[in-house]
């Protein structure tokens, strides 16, 4: 039996909800697949950040080194920036740990209402470059307080890093439908979006069998509402795949139940694992968090770590609960976050 270390980050709000009910099914998961887990948990968050004055210690990379992966609860408190909560934690994880794949599978689910008309059947996947672009630190403020006060902030796309995303996409998109889909903005922003063009169509050369559509973000968004069905694979810089992602979520029915992975794929580094939702102060204490994202990026987990037969059962378990009409109330249910949870823990293998 192999034993994985992860690293539990509950964090915030619903966060230290929904991820124990998480951690329940995946040991269930993972138990008939001579596989066991090793819970390594940390208090970091805004919690922290109260007593502490930052949201994680020190040396919390370096803690967190030795993990197989690290499961994500929810980071943010409404009495703390979100400059502190996301500078402060998600972001150098994602960037010390090279997490330069954000991986966001969209999908319609049984029970599960779509907004949109039709409902369509929606089954897409958003890969967005995780550790550069739009979200730069490089920037800052002039003539601070005075009416001439200015601010910059200076975007940053490297070939590399363009390079291999697209690279992940190409392949990802040649496992599924071999059709692919560029965001970008090249009519506008006239450098980085330029650059973005030139390097996926360079990518895409060596990948004869795919099919590339480069498509301008504010027409992308449209066909996300219009004609999400048509759309399978999605690659796009941070801010363009941070945007896309939640609206293809909600377009399934509640940002609630996606999923997201965050992506070292040459495994030098754990990679995290979060539901796409934050940490929902409004509802914190109430017990109606809705656990299917945290669930769902618990399966992406056991995928990347090698158990793809576990993650399939989960997903699955997950779609036969909500077909039952066991839900929480955000997609339209009566059910508590417990109840769920133990409902696709009933729908797993023994």
């Amino acid at each position: 039996m192999r034993t994985h270390p992860i690293a539990v980050l509950a964090g915030d709000g619903i966060g230290v909800e929904v991820t124990p009910v998480a951690q329940r099914v995946l040991e269930r998961a993972i138990a008939p697949h001579s596989g066991r887990f090793e819970w390594r948990e940390y208090p970091w968050g805004t919690d922290y950040y109260r007593a502490h004055g930052r949201m994680m210690p020190v040396d919390a990379i370096e803690t967190m080194a030795g993990a197989d992966a690290i499961l994500l609860g929810a980071v943010g408190d409404p009495e703390v920036s979100d400059v502190e909560t996301l500078w402060g934690m998600l972001i150098p994880i994602r960037r010390e740990f090279d997490q330069y794949i954000n991986l966001r599978p969209v999908r319609s689910l049984p029970g599960v209402r779509s907004p949109l008309a039709g409902p369509p059947k929606i089954d897409l996947v958003i890969v967005r470059e995780n550790v550069e672009g739009e979200y730069s630190a490089v920037g800052g403020r002039s003539y601070v307080g005075t009416p001439h006060e200015a601010a910059y902030q200076q975007a940053l796309f490297s070939r590399r890093g363009i390079a291999r995303a697209a690279e992940f996409a190409a392949q990802l998109a040649g496992r599924r439908s071999g059709s692919l889909v560029s965001a970008t903005k090249s009519n506008g922003i006239i450098h980085t979006m330029t650059l973005w063009d030139e390097v996926v169509r360079e990518v895409m050369a060596g990948h004869p069998r795919i099919e590339l559509e480069s498509v301008l973000i504010d027409a992308l968004a449209a066909r996300m509402v219009q004609h999400p069905e048509r759309l399978d694979v999605v690659v796009a810089s941070n801010l363009f795949g941070d945007i896309l992602s939640d609206l293809a979520a909600a377009a399934v029915g509640s940002i609630g139940i996606a999923p997201s992975a965050n992506l070292n794929p040459e495994g030098r580094f754990p990679s995290m694992f979060e539901p796409v939702h934050g940490s929902a102060p409004d509802i914190a204490g109430l017990g109606i968090a809705n656990p299917i994202g945290q669930i769902w990026a618990g399966a992406l987990m056991l995928e990347h770590l090698g158990y793809e037969e576990a993650a399939r059962e989960v997903v699955a378990a997950v779609e036969r609960v909500l077909a039952a009409g066991v839900s929480t109330r955000d997609v339209g249910g009566t059910s508590s976050t417990t109840e769920v949870g133990e409902a696709v823990l009933r729908e797993l293998p023994a």
